[in-house]
């Protein structure tokens, strides 16, 4: 009988029932649907972590692999390390992902890194990444950053699928706020209506496909 697979889901962003949150559950069900088994942690509820602390306690022959620091990504890294796939998510935020993605990206990647040309990757296994950022910037507004992750991560991960989500919903009510002046609010709100339910779905397929690989 074939091993059932392993996901783990990763939500970046801190926004309960927003549009990352939303998009990585629907990953995460693609997932299930195709047989495999979905763990999820939401960094912005974790035990305090830092990013990298530059320890290179890593490189050390009997950690190659290892992040070697304790504290609340721990867990989230020995998941990941012992898992079939990753589906994880961030909003953009001042043209970056969030710090607490970033955190787990330092120590995910650097992990694995080794400065040897030859093998550049220590890590046990490839797993397949689906990488999801929301943002409400227009489409291919982050296109090199998105590029530049999607390397990254297959070169110290594994392959990497990302799925942008932009244009996206920032509120419910506009009306409370001056920003009206910047976007236009009935846009969203539409877009919102229109777009987002298809992206859902594009989501769900997509986690269906890293589970199947």
């Amino acid at each position: 009988m074939e091993k059932q697979k392993k996901i783990i889901a990763v939500n970046a962003g801190p926004r309960k029932g927003w549009n990352t949150d939303t998009l990585i559950a629907k990953a995460a069900e693609g997932a299930i649907s195709a047989g495999a088994a979905v763990e999820r942690f939401d960094l912005f509820r974790l035990e305090k972590y830092t990013g990298c602390v530059s320890c290179f306690g890593c490189k050390r022959e009997k950690n190659k692999g290892h992040c070697i620091l304790k504290d609340g990504l721990t867990p989230v890294l020995d998941a990941i390390r012992e898992s079939d796939g990753l589906i994880i998510g961030s909003p953009n935020y001042l043209s970056e992902l969030t710090a607490s993605f970033r955190a787990l990206y330092e120590r995910l990647v650097f992990q694995n890194l080794t400065y040897n040309a030859e093998t550049p990757c220590c890590g046990a296994k490839q797993i397949p990444v689906l990488l999801i950022m929301t943002s409400n910037a227009p489409e291919g507004y982050y296109t090199d950053l998105l590029n530049s992750y999607r390397k990254i991560l297959t070169d110290y991960v594994g392959p990497t699928e990302v799925f942008l989500s932009a244009d996206t919903l920032q509120l419910k009510d506009y009306s409370k706020t001056d920003w009206p002046w910047y976007f236009d609010a009935q846009h969203k709100y539409q877009r919102h209506e229109t777009v987002f339910p298809k992206q859902c779905q594009r989501a769900y397929e997509l986690g269906a496909e890293l589970a199947s690989k």
